[in-house]
């Protein structure tokens, strides 16, 4: 059966609100994307877990989809009319029908973070034989290792010797960093995230990957201290926390911190200046990784 997709555009203050009218009014999806993308203004939108605030961008592509029947015309102007606003201006066309779980699951290949590190869905067959393998399908917590971000913390965790270390995963997402470390030969593993999801999604991926990994809510990790601690969320926020990650570390322990970008780089830095000296560790399109020590 045909589909009909609905394509209208609209700015940051009302693309959730359509969005959810859209669907009342019979959309069966509703997606949001850059209206900008490929051009010069687009503009990576990352949120950290648990926190939805920024996820819209500026000028939004809304792409819904409806039964090939219906008048999505009307439908579109129905759903304007309950969030108050003009109907958008919009284009349609035929969808034809498809294996839409083949279709989503030929989007997500293995992705190569190292020489002998790979993250594989868990429809694939590992490309290496040989291959250190993190089983992870896309899911509803942040962190697949297909963004830099969580490429650095995976390419910093595969250079390290986690044999008999203690390592905190802050921020913990879908957990891929724990499971990486765990992996990778680390003693003990903890995972926290301020996301109740987040941290059901951590504790599935790290069963489906046969790790032991303890998650815990941030709350039960106040006492923690790890040789190791890493986390992989944004700038302004790894700013805020400096004093808990810091205070997490064991005395010599190792700090590294991912999701800023190379023009934030100075702040982080003097951010945490008081408590730690860091300087970065690796660098991928734009975004820079930072490590330190503790005093013994």
């Amino acid at each position: 059966m045909p589909w009909l997709e609905l394509r209208c555009t609209c700015d940051e203050g009302v693309a959730e609100v359509l969005s959810d009218a859209l669907i009342n009014h019979g959309a069966l999806s509703v997606s949001v994307e850059d209206a900008d993308a490929g051009s010069d203004h687009e503009r990576p939108i990352f949120g950290e877990p648990g926190s939805f605030a920024g996820r819209i961008w500026q000028r939004n592509r809304l792409v819904a989809l409806f039964d090939a029947q219906c008048d999505a015309g009307a439908r579109l102007a129905a759903a304007a009319d309950d969030c108050g606003i003009e109907p958008p201006s919009f284009g349609l066309h035929e969808v034809a029908d498809q294996d839409w779980v083949t279709k989503t699951q030929s989007q997500f290949e293995p992705i190569r973070i190292s020489q002998r590190l790979w993250i594989v869905p868990s429809w694939h067959a590992a490309p290496d034989p040989n291959a250190l393998v993190i089983r992870l399908d896309p899911g509803l917590a942040f962190g697949t290792g297909s963004h830099p971000t969580t490429r650095l913390c995976l390419q910093w965790l595969d250079g390290q010797t986690l044999a008999g270390r203690s390592v905190l995963d802050y921020g913990c997402g879908s957990g891929i960093l724990a499971i990486a470390a765990a992996r990778l030969g680390a003693s003990t593993v903890c995972a926290t995230d301020i996301d109740a999801q987040a941290l059901i999604t951590a504790r599935d991926n790290a069963k489906a990957n046969a790790c032991t990994v303890e998650v815990r809510d941030v709350d039960q990790c106040a006492a923690l201290r790890a040789d190791v601690v890493i986390a992989n969320i944004l700038t302004n926020p790894l700013k805020l926390l400096a004093p808990a990650l810091v205070g997490h570390l064991a005395p010599g322990g190792r700090l590294t911190l991912s999701g800023i970008l190379e023009s934030q780089e100075h702040e982080v830095v003097a951010a945490y200046a008081p408590l730690i000296a860091l300087q970065s560790c690796g660098r991928d399109d734009g975004w820079t990784c930072l490590t330190g020590v503790a005093a013994a």
